[in-house]
């Protein structure tokens, strides 16, 4: 199966274990990842806010470039991109004027019939569960994990139509298909701060610390994540955010698709894992899962 593939800014620097474990995974399951010539920024938070029109001709722009693939789908693997790109093509179906308004900016045609999905709704509904399970070669038994959305990947239900936008469970079902138990809890689609990092980090460290505190009490031998952002968040202010709770955390934050290519009999290194400040390595040997 052939796709075009749009990785994102993200994915292309600070997010490249995301990248990595994506083709590694895709490949190994018989998709082709076409990535879209020349494609530039999604125009995602800062160009919405500044500029609505902007915004979407930015988003539309990389829709345009797939047209020359020749792909019926298009696959997203960062949840602000797939909403962007999403949303763009969305708002140009509906109202006419912008639509004409997008393609004068950008100087192309829009073709309406590109499917635009997110990289879990992909593997979930049109790989299959069963195809997945099919690829295991080292089951992930005796691992217990916490799937975490984030507040971007589901929402709102009317653009992305893939999943509940409050009781999402697509990830649960395909590390259940890996042999993973996934444990139950509340902040699945809760937020993490997201991209205020830098400029309200205080209030990175208050939600992102709620959600540690509730995955260490959960027990859970790991948190698994959709998002580039969720992941530096919940992986880079253990340390800051274990000072303001008198404790220690040491959680691993691995993204799905990485557990996905060990449960496939995948390298460590191939994956990414290396990249991550709170290494899983520890964790995944004393289950097995690597020697």
């Amino acid at each position: 199966m052939k796709v075009s593939y749009y990785p994102g800014c993200s994915l292309e620097e600070t997010a490249a274990a995301f990248d990595l474990s994506v083709r590694q995974v895709c490949d190994h399951l018989g998709v082709s990842l076409e990535e879209v010539p020349g494609w530039a920024c999604c125009g995602s938070s800062p160009a919405l806010k500044m500029d609505r029109l902007l915004s979407t001709s930015l988003a539309a722009h990389n829709l345009a470039l797939a047209r020359g693939q020749q792909a019926e789908k298009m696959v997203i693997p960062c949840p602000f991109c797939f909403r962007r790109l999403l949303s763009a093509q969305q708002e140009t179906q509906a109202a006419p004027e912008t639509r004409e308004m997008v393609q004068e900016t950008i100087g192309a045609e829009l073709d309406d019939s590109l499917k635009v999905l997110s990289l879990l709704g992909f593997l979930r509904h049109t790989i299959g569960l069963e195809a997945i399970g099919a690829k295991v070669k080292t089951p992930l038994k005796g691992m217990k994990v916490l799937t975490y959305y984030g507040c971007y990947l589901v929402k709102p239900a009317s653009v992305t139509q893939y999943d509940d936008p409050e009781h999402p469970i697509s990830m649960d079902e395909v590390l259940e298909a890996l042999g993973a138990e996934v444990l139950p809890w509340d902040f699945k689609t809760e937020c993490c701060g997201a991209s205020l990092a830098v400029s309200k980090t205080d209030t990175v460290c208050e939600l992102s610390g709620r959600i540690l505190r509730e995955a260490v009490y959960r027990e859970a031998d790991a948190l698994v994540v959709a998002c580039q952002l969720c992941q530096a968040n919940l992986d880079m202010r253990q340390t800051q955010i274990g000072k303001l709770h008198g404790t220690q955390y040491q959680l691993p934050i691995v993204y799905f698709t990485q557990l996905m290519g060990l449960a496939f009999g995948m390298s460590y290194k191939a994956l990414g894992l290396g990249r991550h400040l709170t290494s899983p390595k520890a964790m995944l040997k004393s289950k097995g899962v690597l020697q």
